[in-house]
């Protein structure tokens, strides 16, 4: 049996994962942590992918998508989600407006799942002026969609207020009012999926952050918190979660400090084990080293 080491990206620092999986294979989305030496601040310009058959061994694409292909955004690659629907992908992406305060969320399309992408409106899809509450420069952070039996899309994301709408079929406009989703002490970080009936909202919980997640068996609620399952990732202050079932396994992809020279601001992703009880609710999740092995890919 070959161990395999977490972190598994480990010739750059990468953070905030997204993941699906397309045909036979698995796609890796991550944000890609680049300060420059002696900076120690969240510098992030583009977003990286990589894709696998086994979750082992790992293939980078060429990167698919830059902050500045918005050409209504100032920078800032932020945490973002890919979702794929009749096989076309959607690249939900949180960046800084160029003339609108505070971060904006921005939609990128490709038809393929490597890219290239390229924005998908030529506006933002989500400014900090469109929010149903007062704000604060970062309350646009970290979009994740759900898309429900019946094809209906929702878009949660937030930084403190964990917000949701609804998305029109076309995938790049809202179809409904923001409404605010109360769970207890949102971060941020927003993970939001729907499994064997349950949808599930995982998050980053409290600060420096634990994922902690609320279960419900609709996307409006309401939403009963099931407590913390993923404490403080080593080395970094943030985590965000990306799930995924692939060969008839689960898995929780998240990131970490790990890395030689990484921390808060250079970041690692990683991949271990999930396990779901027969009620639905999540076993806590033991992080490890080792991370999953030959067997368990």
């Amino acid at each position: 049996m070959t161990a395999f080491f977490n972190p598994i990206i480990k010739h750059k620092y990468t953070a905030d994962p997204t993941v699906i999986s397309y045909g036979d294979r698995v796609y890796l989305y991550t944000g890609h942590d680049d300060p420059p030496p002696g900076v120690d601040d969240y510098v992030m310009n583009d977003w990286c992918c990589f894709s696998s058959n086994d979750l082992m061994n790992w293939e980078e694409h060429p990167t698919p998508l830059k902050a500045t292909d918005f050409s209504w955004a100032s920078g800032d690659a932020f945490a973002s989600n890919v979702v794929c629907r009749d096989h076309i992908f959607y690249w939900y992406v949180a960046v800084s407006h160029r003339s609108i305060f505070g971060k904006a969320i921005g939609v990128a399309v490709s038809n393929r799942p490597t890219g290239p992408f390229t924005d998908a409106k030529g506006s933002a899809l989500i400014t900090g002026d469109m929010l149903p509450c007062p704000t604060t420069e970062k309350a646009n952070l970290d979009p994740s969609v759900v898309i429900d039996d019946i094809g209906q899309a929702y878009l949660f994301w937030g930084n403190t207020t964990c917000y949701y709408a609804k998305l029109k079929a076309n995938m790049i406009e809202l179809d409904s009012d923001i409404q605010v989703v109360n769970v207890p002490a949102f971060g941020e970080g927003a993970h939001v999926l729907k499994r064997n009936g349950w949808y599930y909202l995982m998050y980053g919980y409290g600060f420096p952050e634990d994922i902690a997640y609320a279960m419900s068996p609709t996307v409006h609620g309401p939403w009963d918190f099931k407590g913390v399952i993923n404490k403080m990732p080593y080395n970094c202050e943030t985590n965000r979660a990306a799930t995924l079932d692939f060969q008839g396994k689960s898995y929780f992809f998240y990131h970490n400090g790990a890395l030689e020279g990484g921390g808060s601001h250079r970041r690692s992703v990683c991949l271990d084990l999930l396990s779901y009880r027969p009620d639905g609710t999540i076993e806590p999740i033991i992080v490890t080293r080792e991370g999953i092995t030959a067997d368990e890919g």
